[in-house]
């Protein structure tokens, strides 16, 4: 209502408006003619569509843009920002084709995992998002390929097929994670961290009767691993931690020698 009250302040009606505006200017009333109120009427509508109306305008445009600045976007520029300053940055590239790939943005989800395995080609977590991705494309043919590829690269490795299994299960893709853990218990059968893994795995199927198996036969390579003892005891299986004993005697026999 301001910029109305400064608008009309400034436009006094002069004398070649048909009824002069101003009557008795010592007493300081208006009097004004038909035409006139009209002349005033139209201006008021042009100062408030034409001026109060885009101010409202801008007003609004600048509110909706605070409304839509959010966690998520703020964290994209960021990383931007990141990238900018640092292309070769491998971190900053997975986190931000993450964030693309829950917006559905694949295109450029899928450019960010490239840079990244560009940079650290046994980057096992950006393979199997990339995996995921295909999948969320519906390139079932391209999914399978790539985990294909992904699988053998690890293959020589019992801990590589671990971690890659490990981050095909954090991408719900169950399948590929047990193929791993299967290929990596075959390379080191006797890994009680493989079986515990693999019990793990089971257990986020509620499948209890084979958790229950592995779990057990991690507990007999190492025996002390109380996390599994727990796991266990909730299966119904009730295992003891053995106690530690002293397996170097030297400075307990140089202790009670000085006591003598």
């Amino acid at each position: 209502m301001s910029c109305l009250t400064r608008l009309l302040g400034d436009v006094r009606l002069s004398s070649h408006c048909q009824g002069s505006l101003w009557r008795s200017r010592e007493v300081g009333a208006i009097i004004s003619t038909p035409s006139t109120v009209l002349i005033a009427g139209i201006l008021l509508v042009m100062v408030f569509f034409g001026g109060c109306g885009r101010l409202g305008r801008d007003v609004g445009e600048v509110q909706a843009k605070q409304v839509s600045s959010t966690p998520i976007e703020d964290r994209k520029a960021e990383l931007l920002g990141q990238i900018e300053r640092k292309f070769e940055n491998p971190d900053a590239h997975y986190e931000l084709g993450k964030l693309y790939q829950a917006d559905g943005l694949w295109d450029k989800a899928e450019y960010e995992y490239n840079i990244v395995l560009g940079f650290v080609p046994n980057h096992l977590e950006a393979q199997a998002a990339l995996v995921k991705l295909m999948l969320e494309r519906g390139d079932m043919t391209k999914a399978a390929l790539y985990a294909d590829i992904y699988m053998n690269q690890a293959g020589s490795s019992a801990h590589n097929l671990l971690v890659l299994g490990r981050a095909f299960q954090n991408q719900e893709l169950n399948d590929y994670a047990n193929t791993c853990y299967q290929q990596a218990l075959r390379l080191a059968p006797n890994s009680a961290g493989i079986h515990k893994q693999i019990g793990y795995y089971y257990l986020n199927k509620n499948d209890k009767v084979r958790a229950m198996e592995y779990l057990k036969r991690s507990f007999q390579l190492d025996p002390y691993q109380p996390e599994v003892a727990g796991e266990l005891g909730r299966l119904g299986v009730v295992v003891k931690i053995p106690r530690k004993t002293e397996t170097d005697t030297k400075k307990l026999d140089e202790v009670l020698q000085s006591t003598e």
